[in-house]
């Protein structure tokens, strides 16, 4: 109903967004309970929310935070507003006293309405949404929690003046960037989990991984990952840094429509041979190393390795808009901001 005539929508993966909801299976329930809503007029469904309350999260951060997040809704604001009402309350009822989002269903998925950019397709793992979304949030007495970026490198391979640089960082902090070895994959997947959770855990909104979800995700990513754009840097043998891009595989989902059948998995191994940019998903080191110019030795190599591969662009995302230093270092290696993300919240006392 919403999304029958926009161009840029990517309909998901019907059976990953049911696994997503399962109680029963996904790691993410072992820490967090849900609701999920619908409202309707007569028989027909106008829209869904679902209302999450994370005790991870709430543990992590010191809050009595619920969140909303799997929101659509047809442009009805007296439907949009009832689905929200029904969020709060149950958010309410667990004892929160605020609600944000959306997030479906946590941080570490996909997070936030799209606010500018609604010219050109969401790329992988990253959402997409009508622009009436934030009037309807907005209507409702929700204000802006925070705003997260994506910024586009529109030329993979064209790195500037930075190779001579780059030569003076290997040798000054005697650091190696690899490739993950996949055949130690639950050992090199154990080295990643270590420096996300290091890496980011000062980031608003942040919350570390358990090994189940970490596990999850790893699994997920496997089949569609080059293992030439998963890169770890080491220094003296100590990994401290990782860079992951990921072909963007919304080029490919955009021609499945939500199913993969016999007839749209031949689909699927036809269109993944003509992906032609990709997503930088996560990019971090630990704290002790921000500043030795490592992080520019692992974006050469993702530029270089990602040209060779035969990619065109890059989407960096998403970045939070007071992480001035990533931004910065976006915008300084040519990547343009051209999207932007809110999240939302509201106090429900």
């Amino acid at each position: 109903q919403i999304y029958k005539d926009d161009p840029y929508w990517v309909p998901p993966l019907i059976r990953d967004v049911k696994f997503k909801l399962d109680r029963s299976r996904h790691p993410f329930f072992d820490h967090a309970r849900m609701a999920l809503f619908t409202v309707c007029r007569g028989e027909r469904i106008l829209g869904r929310i679902a209302a999450v309350v994370d005790a991870r999260h709430n543990q992590f951060h010191q809050e009595r935070t619920g969140f909303f997040g799997m929101f659509e809704c047809v442009r009805d604001y007296d439907a949009a507003q009832a689905l929200f009402a029904a969020a709060e309350c149950w958010c309410r009822d667990q004892g929160m006293d605020r609600i944000r989002g959306p997030v479906n269903l946590s941080m570490n998925d996909e997070c936030g309405f799209l606010l500018e950019g609604f010219d050109a397709s969401p790329v992988i793992m990253m959402p997409y949404n009508p622009p009436y979304y934030l009037e309807f949030c907005e209507r409702c007495g929700f204000a802006k929690a925070k705003d997260l970026y994506a910024y586009l490198k529109a030329e993979v391979g064209v790195v500037g003046r930075i190779a001579k640089l780059v030569e003076r960082v290997r040798k000054k902090e005697h650091v190696v960037v690899r490739p993950i070895d996949m055949h130690r994959f639950d050992r090199e997947v154990a080295v990643i989990k270590e420096i996300y959770n290091a890496a980011w855990e000062l980031n608003w909104g942040f919350v570390p991984m358990t090994d189940r979800e970490m596990d999850l995700m790893a699994k997920a990513l496997k089949p569609i990952a080059e293992p030439e754009l998963v890169l770890i840097a080491e220094v003296g043998g100590e990994p401290v840094g990782v860079s992951i891009s990921l072909p963007d595989y919304n080029q490919v989902l955009k021609k499945l429509n939500g199913r993969l059948g016999p007839i749209n998995l031949l689909k699927f191994l036809y269109y993944r041979r003509k992906i032609t940019g990709l997503r930088g998903v996560l990019f971090g080191l630990k704290k002790e190393y921000r500043r030795t110019g490592i992080n520019t030795v692992m974006y050469y190599e993702t530029e270089m390795r990602g040209a060779r591969l035969g990619y065109r662009w890059c989407e960096m995302s998403w970045n939070l808009e007071d992480n001035h230093l990533i931004n910065r270092f976006d915008e300084a290696i040519g990547g343009k901001l051209y999207k932007k993300y809110r999240i939302y919240e509201k106090a429900i006392v």
